[in-house]
């Protein structure tokens, strides 16, 4: 029997998208942005998700993303591109794509606009998903975000998935912000990767046996972020560096997370063009860029340098 594949582990960030004047992702941009991750404390790139504002670009768009960042040198193994969408058909090209560039695996939202699917629904979503990939490369995350979802991904789903495909389905973003559910995912399938989307719980479900994290904040905080994993894992007390990454995550949590993060990125790179977000997305209004730039200043954190 083949072994289970090592799954991504560590520090991945939920990769923001660059955009032009005409809200257009802007390849150039985005490919410095994410050697700058790798660079800096990142293990791997989860790009097309929620923070990288996915749900707002066409098929056409994810398509070309994918391409350009490995076009620009951006290593395939280290890309974790979202591949789910509530047209099966679309998922399906996506997946199909993201395998056959070498990604190091996919990150599948379940179908959200029908709300309140069976787990029958949703397993033969899935299902008919890697069957129609057909690759045996193919790597599933799932992903568990209930509250922008709607649609929890349940322990009994997981179960099933695991039982028929246990080499493609490999772990699972956690971003509900319940300590116990990725804890109780951890404990009850072994070897299952349970990844946290709120970098305040990366230390807590690391020592539960969780293998590390896919946080909006690794944007600006992946140094700090990547410390608490490495330290955690050498066995050193990283309790000082962790409370910083928490106050990070609290800090940006008081506003529009993606519209934040690219504020703090536009200052830090003297580029405007970093304020660019889609609509319905809008950028802060000038009272809440100060207070998150106060916020910010007042941890002490230093974000690292760009070229």
């Amino acid at each position: 029997m083949t072994e289970r594949p090592e799954p991504f582990s560590g520090v991945l960030a939920a990769a923001l998208t660059p955009l032009d004047a005409n809200f257009i992702p802007d390849d150039t941009m985005m490919a410095v942005h994410c050697r700058w991750l790798l660079d800096h404390g990142c293990d791997g790139l989860a790009i097309l998700g929620t923070t990288g504002e996915a749900n707002s670009f066409c098929l056409k768009e994810r398509i070309r993303i994918i391409e350009s960042l490995i076009e620009n040198g951006i290593p395939a193994h280290t890309l974790m591109p979202g591949t789910g969408s509530c047209a099966l058909t679309d998922a399906v090209i996506l997946t199909e794509l993201a395998v056959k560039a070498g990604a190091g695996g996919v990150l599948m939202l379940p179908p959200f606009y029908y709300k309140d699917p069976s787990d029958d629904g949703l397993f033969a979503y899935y299902s008919e998903i890697i069957q129609q990939v057909g690759d045996e490369r193919l790597r599933v995350y799932l992903y568990h975000f209930p509250q922008m979802s709607a649609i929890p991904i349940s322990f009994g789903l997981i179960e099933r998935l695991l039982k028929d495909y246990p080499l493609t389905v490999v772990g699972m973003k956690d971003s509900s912000g319940d300590l116990d559910n990725m804890v109780g995912a951890a404990k009850t399938f072994p070897g299952f990767a349970v990844l946290s989307g709120h970098d305040n719980l990366l230390l807590p479900l690391l020592q539960a046996g969780g293998t590390g994290c896919i946080t909006a904040c690794a944007n600006v905080g992946s140094e700090l972020a990547a410390a608490v994993h490495k330290g955690f894992k050498d066995g050193e007390d990283v309790h000082a560096v962790n409370q910083v990454l928490v106050a990070l995550r609290k800090t940006v949590n008081r506003f529009p997370l993606s519209a934040a993060l690219k504020q703090l990125m536009a200052r830090h790179t003297s580029n405007d063009a970093w304020l660019n977000i889609r609509p319905p997305l809008v950028k802060l209004i000038k009272t809440q860029t100060q207070d998150l730039y106060n916020g910010f200043d007042a941890l002490g954190h230093q974000i690292a340098p760009t070229a």
